[in-house]
């Protein structure tokens, strides 16, 4: 790559992490490039249709461009979120060189990164890809019947473009809570195989869930507190935003007519098997629920707030079925999660732990001096991946690029 273009910082990804990073680095007097796989802001384009934001209009706090509309209570929708990136980016005026897939970086005395569109060489490279790169399915899931449709969450665009018939959805997180709630909507006979996943009310007293989160700290929680490296992989509180933010959890779908069941272990034939653990995971939820009502109790009685007043929430009732014909159904959705996916194109042995998580400290390999990450789910906070958390982490790793620069 002797003929290579050369430039300073390298920025894989144009998402909120990428372009804050960016702005943070020129701020330094550092200038960096921006590469997009696609156009600006592409994760949030590849949600459905009808995708909203789960927090807040007011939690976009992306550096030196908080929201500044008329609707912070609100939620945008999926194409406004694109379109807040797209101001960003003119705002903050870094290259983004958009349609650009970043194919293989190696490391030397500076980094290759071999691109869709050419070769650059870099002194430094942020990798701020995204939170979640590969969407996770379950071992069992090839048990299915070839001729069912099978697709992931980010295969999904709306109702009318799945087959007729009935729909099973693995995963009760935030996607697959939405997902199902949008198809029962249209008519759709569901099914959810439900996991474990904290919940909460939309709106607790006078404020949004999300400000009690904010406020009671909850969100500055550290990866060492946490009970075990694979608790980041754990779902993020259930609610929805859509059509201006409302309660969305198993107890809401069920009340909607929605059939939930334990977890999916798998099919038979034409015929799909469940675990007896629907009440298991409700539990789960629910003592997730319980700390964190104590939580923003504590947090109201030291301000002299009002009480938040949540309540124990009531008994959910049996298992759901065992065992579910699968012949009069449409398709499976796989919304169980999403899993690291940087060492699929990144060759560094040992840079990654167990899970897919970089190793790092501060967000720079500790494996691979002058290679950074950026909106990484818990990099060093809960909030780091959150547009109202972002910002933090890409001062600090801007501040660790510029520092390299310096050195070298």
């Amino acid at each position: 790559m002797a003929s290579a273009e050369h430039v300073q910082v390298a920025v894989v990804g144009g998402g909120q992490a990428g372009l804050s990073v960016a702005r943070e680095l020129t701020a330094l007097g550092v200038e960096p490039v921006v590469l997009e796989r696609g156009r600006i802001g592409q994760s949030w384009r590849g949600r459905w249709e009808s995708f909203s934001l789960v927090t807040p209009n007011w939690s976009l706090q992306l550096p030196g461009f908080p929201y500044d509309g008329s609707s912070p209570d609100g939620f945008l929708p999926r194409d406004e979120i694109a379109a807040y990136l797209e101001r960003y980016a003119a705002d903050i005026g870094v290259p983004v060189r958009e349609e650009t897939e970043v194919l293989a970086i190696d490391a030397g005395d500076d980094f290759s990164v071999r691109t869709s569109t050419g070769d650059l060489r870099a002194d430094a490279v942020v990798i701020a890809s995204g939170a979640y790169q590969r969407p996770y399915r379950p071992a069992v899931a090839g048990s299915l019947p070839g001729s069912l449709l099978q697709i992931d969450a980010e295969g999904y665009r709306s109702e009318a473009d799945l087959p007729a018939g009935r729909v099973l959805i693995v995963g009760s997180g935030q996607t697959g809570c939405q997902i199902a709630e949008e198809l029962h909507e249209a008519g759709r006979d569901v099914v959810v195989a439900c996991g474990k996943a904290p919940w909460l009310p939309r709106r607790i007293g006078d404020h949004d869930l999300v400000w009690w989160l904010v406020e009671s700290r909850f969100l500055e929680q550290s990866v060492d507190a946490l009970p075990s490296p694979s608790a980041r992989l754990r779902s993020n509180v259930l609610s929805s935003g859509r059509g201006g933010g409302h309660d969305l959890h198993l107890r809401t779908l069920r009340d909607l007519g929605v059939t939930l069941t334990g977890h999916f272990l798998g099919a038979e034939g034409h015929e799909a098997r469940f675990a007896a653990d629907l009440r298991e995971s409700v539990a789960w939820g629910d003592a997730a629920y319980q700390e964190l009502a104590d939580l923003f109790g504590r947090v109201a009685q030291e301000r002299g707030l009002a009480e938040p007043g949540l309540e124990q929430p009531p008994a959910i009732g049996g298992e759901g079925p065992e065992r579910v014909d699968l012949r009069d159904f449409g398709a499976v959705v796989f919304t169980s999660g999403y899993r690291p996916d940087y060492g699929s194109w990144l060759s560094w042995p040992g840079a990654f732990d167990d899970l897919g998580f970089p190793i790092h400290q501060d967000g720079e390999s500790t494996v691979v001096p002058g290679i950074f990450f950026a909106g990484v789910h818990f990099l060093r906070k809960r909030k780091s991946s959150l547009l109202l958390g972002v910002g933090e982490d890409a001062a600090i790793v801007a501040r660790g690029v510029a520092s390299r620069l310096v050195s070298l």
